[in-house]
């Protein structure tokens, strides 16, 4: 196509009713024809078109725009467009565009995300383009590449969109011209072109995907389905949460035996749950260095083991899923990246510039400031928790009724309430402090923002237990709260995060999107826009972090934290599944090799665990005892307790390097992929090499 045709936009079969996207031989499968563009590779023509992408449109969106917009999407990429297939919906006047992609495109974007492919001798080879023919089923694409993986290119091909210089658009204002190099779609959305992007449910297989993942009675999960059909990004969170859920098992089994058989711990139990506030007493109170010695030592050695356990999972996962050997290159800048037209140095591209030091102003100048004032209001809110608990704790005292004895849990409920809505409010704010930031990698980004919210996290679900431990030294108090968390918080998350989106999902959206059988399918897919957007991982990697802080932290003062997970976990695998498959659109899931830097915060938490444990049992109502009678001085229970923290360090450390990260056969297959593809360059460069 000449660039003068995609300056000036085409007219594609509009002015004639484009073929339907309805077929009766696949739902959800379209067949070429007038409306979709056009190939002009041979071996990307295909008989049926499966509708990827839906692209949704503003309601001032002039036909010409919509024409153009169409081409562009359809143009070669050595034109400058994405190379891949669109469709005007049932109007080309519409607001809708349908994407799909051509096996080259799909082939050429899956080596350059690096991803691997099973090679003809069976083994995982980190797939090469040149060398598409000897890798298995890459002459069909639905075997080839999973619906995750295809819509993820969809969206990857659409967002690198650049102009190669100055271009109009049609049926826009002078001031949306496109500058060379600025990013085209970023461009439709800040004019209003665009406003929606997302990947279409097929029905078939998420019916399909729902029948074994949370509708039997299944206790495993299909994960590698998942992974197909949601992508590595939702396949990773899936598994680790299947993981974590039954590494429970053995500190429950371990709560459930102290607490049967120690009936000093079950005293406490029912103390912490009832919310009585007995005095501390030798015989029945504070920590004891039976049961909860076990307890805090156990998990301190099990956060480890479970963390390089899942590590060895992990890569497993990541060599089956395609993703152990993802490429680290120099990618096109992310779409909301911004700055001064210039010459990458290292690139040679050119592309929006932003000095360094100007985002490091911008992040000391704003979003540290604005972090730590988040920060003092996670104070603020403690201070008031204080205040609270001790007026109940005096109304308490004066009437000694059922009523006074329901408002000693006012406090904590107030607190939960609190933290989860600044929660809410911090993470918006965190999103647009990042975005200010003007960072140029998307995993840039991420990290920036993902620091952002464990800081805040950290601090605003610990914060009050660190200071009722470290502090107040209130042992009797900390297991109260802590119970009150582990009882109030999941039900709040509960009702929140599943019956609340399905209330209005039943009452409120569905009303709007019923259809039958003989709907057009464009019908059908607009019908997916009515749902909500889907919010991310962020609350579901939170919420099993702050889990396992409360466990591998405080767990010594009330054994039976685990026991509450257990149950949780079980019905939050179901729900969250029910959640992601009903509830919100699908979202699009980038290829990852592992969970990122959320791996990184969990064992960071599982050595903090080793210091606060420590701590802990230095409050033992023997210790202290021994410390009142002159046996033991505070300065010999400190040094006892900083040298049992070491020696539990470097078991922990010893553990951890006795357990590789990779299993051997993954190590084996690495190296295998690493040799394939230095023999593969050789037999590359040799011709030139000779000549």
């Amino acid at each position: 196509m000449s660039k003068a045709g995609f300056d000036e936009g085409v007219v594609i079969a509009s002015e004639e009713r484009p073929e339907k996207l309805q077929s009766d031989k696949a739902p959800g499968i379209a067949t070429t024809g007038s409306g979709w563009t056009k190939v002009s590779c041979p071996c990307c023509v295909s008989e049926w078109v499966e509708p990827l992408v839906l692209v949704k449109l503003g309601e001032n969106v002039r036909p010409e725009t919509k024409r153009w917009l169409i081409k562009l999407i359809g143009t070669p990429q050595k034109d400058g467009g994405a190379a891949l297939l669109a469709h005007p919906g049932e109007d080309a006047t519409g607001d809708i565009i349908m994407v799909s992609a051509p096996r080259c495109t799909l082939l050429q974007a899956t080596e350059e995300l690096g991803l691997c492919k099973t090679f003809k001798n069976g083994e995982m080879e980190t797939f090469s383009y040149d060398n598409r023919e000897n890798f298995r089923h890459s002459d069909n694409m639905e075997m080839f590449l999973t619906v995750a993986e295809k819509q993820y290119i969809v969206k990857y091909e659409l967002e690198g969109l650049r102009a190669r210089r100055d271009v109009r658009i049609p049926g826009l204002a002078d001031k949306y011209t496109l500058q060379h190099r600025d990013n085209i779609w970023h461009k439709m959305i800040s004019a209003g072109v665009v406003v929606d992007t997302f990947p279409l449910h097929n029905k078939a297989k998420l019916k399909e995907l729902s029948k074994s993942w949370y509708s039997g009675n299944q206790l495993s999960q299909p994960l590698d389905s998942v992974n197909a059909y949601f992508g590595s990004t939702v396949g990773f969170y899936f598994s680790f949460l299947d993981f974590y859920t039954w590494s429970l098992l053995p500190p429950a089994i371990l709560g459930l035996f102290i607490t049967y058989f120690s009936s000093e711990v079950q005293k406490e139990a029912v103390e912490a749950v009832a919310g009585s506030q007995a005095e501390i007493h030798e015989e029945d109170a504070g920590l004891g260095v039976s049961g909860h010695m076990i307890q805090a030592v156990f998990s301190m050695l099990w956060s480890t083991v479970f963390m390089e356990l899942w590590k060895r999972r992990s890569a497993s996962n990541s060599y089956r899923w395609g993703t152990l050997d993802l490429a680290e290159r120099f990618a096109e800048p992310r779409p909301g990246f911004h700055g001064d037209l210039g010459m990458n140095s290292v690139t040679g591209r050119m592309e929006p510039l932003f000095p360094e030091w100007q985002r490091d102003l911008r992040m000391a100048l704003v979003s540290v400031p604005v972090v730590g004032l988040f920060l003092g209001m996670v104070l603020l809110g403690m201070l008031c928790f204080y205040w609270a608990e001790n007026q109940v704790m005096w109304i308490h005292e004066e009437w000694d009724s059922v009523v006074s004895q329901t408002l000693l849990y006012a406090p904590s409920v107030l607190h939960i309430v609190y933290t989860n809505v600044l929660a809410t409010g911090y993470k918006t704010v965190a999103q647009s402090l990042t975005e200010f930031e003007n960072h140029r990698e998307e995993s840039a980004f991420q990290n920036h923002l993902t620091a952002k919210v464990l800081v805040f996290t950290f601090f605003n679900y610990f914060a009050v237990l660190f200071h009722i431990a470290f502090v107040k030294q209130d042992v009797p108090l900390l297991r109260k709260r802590l119970a009150s968390l582990l009882i109030v918080t999941q039900l709040v998350n509960q009702v929140t995060e599943v019956v609340i989106p399905f209330l209005v999902d039943r009452f409120v959206s569905a009303p709007h999107r019923s259809e039958s059988e003989d709907d057009p399918e464009e019908d059908k897919f607009r019908n997916q826009i009515t749902l909500p957007v889907f919010p991310g991982l962020f609350a579901e990697y939170i919420e099993l972090l702050v889990q396992f802080g409360y466990l591998s932290l405080f767990s010594c003062v009330y054994p039976l934290t685990a026991v509450l997970l257990l149950i949780n976990n079980v019905t939050e695998i179901r729900s969250d599944a029910y959640k992601i498959c009903k509830l919100f659109r699908k979202p699009f899931s980038a290829p990852v090799a592992n969970m990122g830097v959320w791996q990184i915060a969990f064992e960071i938490l599982s050595f903090v665990a080793v210091v606060s444990n420590c701590w802990l049992l230095t409050l033992s109502p023997q210790l202290q005892r021994m410390q009142h009678e002159g046996q033991m001085s505070s300065s010999d229970i400190m040094l006892m307790a900083i040298l049992a923290e070491h020696v539990i360090i470097i078991v922990k450390v010893t553990v951890a390097a006795l357990i590789p990260d990779e299993p051997d056969w993954i190590k084996k297959k690495k190296a295998r992929m690493q040799y394939t593809s230095m023999q593969a360059l050789r037999q590359k460069n040799l011709p030139s090499d000779e000549s």
